[in-house]
């Protein structure tokens, strides 16, 4: 047992006579302490690119968002223009959420209460903690790639060990099958999902889904399924969340890409209601709770008929603009070949011309003023990923850029 510091019975003299500090037992190591042990920082590649320039060029194609929405457009759609949010208290909220809000995240999941879901500080603290936990107890994930890098980012930072199990470009960028199974006969206890998929906008199909839930379930492992661009669909249904395909699914969400409220840094965790405590409780060594403004705005865009029009504005931008990129494309006479992505603002092209990803990427930086994710960022040479959800006349500008580099380099 470790004693409290002296200076902390001088400081707290008054705490100190009603208990015994020394009783408090200290957390202690589980190992002892090696220096073979400690994190190492592995680069989030895309991420530090788009957060280093996106602010800093004239044309920004990165973002695999529609354009977002300004607070005034959100209350109008919300019909509640009359809302001043300089009313509302910046106080600490309700740290795992607003009663209010998870009710309405739970209702959008089958057989969900508010147990289930854990509001966090964007998509990207739903991602960290629901990795924290599988880590600590599952160290070996298959991963869906390409895929969005921070989990396997994560991954590696912690010393995991990543099995990838590869999307098929040839089968519409569905998932080796087999490959899985290897992946989960070797040791793989939890498989990262992103669906819609980034950076492809492929979603997965009935066939793929059935098999992911039947092979991690037969080998007991965990799905990590990132949801973040269900809604932002071109047309059809939505895509359907993989909560409820057995009893070891975490999903993931926020209101960053299918509601155009990237700014409300607002996400939320969906598990298994006894995992609450245990996953809410690693929040307070990160945000502690998210921003008062935001739980409310988030409140207000997830009533459900203010929910439908947002989606049905971002499935119009979707549509038009990707009709815009689509005709670009097929204009230039086979230089790109692609998969339509079926959710998103993205398009995951391959391109004809003899030039690295990258160097292109910054040709189109430095001397274009336009920003993309090359292909490299997800270990894969001469694809680029397009994003297509600014405003019209602006993605037409950012397109003719694009296609005069390609001609220089032609």
């Amino acid at each position: 047992m470790v004693p409290p510091h002296p200076s902390l019975l001088d400081l707290h003299g008054s705490l100190s006579s009603r208990v015994h500090l020394s009783t408090i037992p200290w957390p202690s190591r589980p190992t002892p302490f090696h220096p073979d042990l400690l994190v190492r920082y592995t680069p989030f590649a895309m991420e530090r690119y788009q957060s280093t320039w996106e602010h800093r060029v004239e044309i920004n194609l990165s973002e695999s968002g529609v354009h977002p929405m300004t607070a005034r457009e959100l209350l109008e759609l919300a019909g509640r223009p009359e809302l001043d949010i300089a009313d509302i208290r910046l106080t600490y909220g309700q740290s795992n959420g607003s009663d209010e809000l998870r009710a309405r995240i739970a209702a959008r999941y089958d057989g969900a209460d508010e147990d289930s879901v854990l509001v966090t500080v964007g998509g990207v603290e739903a991602n960290f903690v629901a990795f924290w936990h599988l880590m600590e107890t599952h160290g070996t994930a298959a991963v869906l790639v390409p895929n969005y890098g921070q989990v396997p980012g994560l991954l590696d930072s912690f010393d995991g060990r990543v099995i990838p199990v590869p999307l098929q470009e040839s089968e519409g960028w569905q998932p080796d099958l087999e490959a899985l199974e290897s992946a989960l006969r070797e040791g793989a206890r939890f498989l990262l999902v992103t669906n819609p998929n980034n950076p492809t906008g492929v979603v997965l199909n009935e066939a793929s889904r059935a098999a992911i839930a039947r092979l991690t379930e037969e080998h007991g492992a965990w799905i990590l399924a990132d949801e973040v661009y269900a809604g932002a669909e071109q047309g059809g249904p939505e895509t359907a969340s993989f909560w409820g395909a057995h009893e070891r699914v975490l999903c993931t969400n926020s209101l960053s890409k299918a509601y155009g409220l990237p700014g409300l840094r607002l996400g939320w965790l969906m598990a298994p209601a006894e995992l609450r405590d245990e996953l809410w409780g690693r929040t307070d060594y990160t945000t502690i709770s998210p921003n008062s403004i935001s739980d409310r705005l988030a409140t207000l865009a997830l009533e459900p008929e203010t929910r439908s029009r947002i989606v049905e504005r971002t499935r119009g931008i979707i549509r038009s603009n990707f009709d815009l990129l689509r005709d670009w494309m097929e204009a230039q006479e086979g230089r790109f070949r692609y998969i339509p992505p079926d959710a998103g603002a993205i398009c995951y092209l391959r391109y004809d011309a003899e030039v690295n990803s990258t160097e292109f990427a910054e040709k189109l930086r430095t001397e274009k003023g336009v920003l993309v994710v090359p292909g490299d960022h997800f270990r894969m040479d001469s694809y680029l990923r397009l994003g297509f959800g600014n405003p019209a006349d602006e993605l037409r500008e950012g397109l003719d850029r694009v296609r005069a580099a390609f001609d220089e380099l032609a």
